[in-house]
């Protein structure tokens, strides 16, 4: 969480899952509410910090992302792409190997053991 996500009302953030759903320095899909778009959750446990980003990976044309590997790389928390291996800051969705290629990414928070995020 940051500061700016902090301050935002609670009727503008959406449950999109429960806690118990997520996996452990892993991801899961899931689908926005309302608009079907498919989200890739990421749970750094260790860290205690929660991701959202787009599910859609532009340089293999596929959704996938959810299944790809997190790590960090000099010290930023990183998703690599499960089939050919890109790297993108789960921070920004910035990929790391080409700077034009940029993932959306969305504020989430655990409120009441339900994953919320602002869409």
């Amino acid at each position: 969480m940051n500061a700016v996500t902090d301050k935002l009302t609670d009727s503008q953030w959406h449950t999109l899952c429960h806690v118990r759903d997520l996996v452990p320095d892993s991801g899961i899909a899931a689908l926005l509410p309302e608009s079907g778009q498919q989200v890739a959750l990421f749970w750094l446990k260790s860290e205690n910090a929660l991701f959202a980003m787009d599910n859609y990976d532009p340089l293999s044309d596929t959704y996938l992302n959810a299944r790809g590997l997190v790590g960090d790389m000099q010290g930023e928390p990183v998703l690599a792409t499960p089939l050919y291996k890109h790297h993108y800051r789960l921070t920004d969705g910035q990929c790391l190997e080409d700077s034009e290629v940029q993932l959306k990414i969305w504020p989430v928070k655990i409120n009441n053991e339900e994953v919320c995020i602002l869409i």
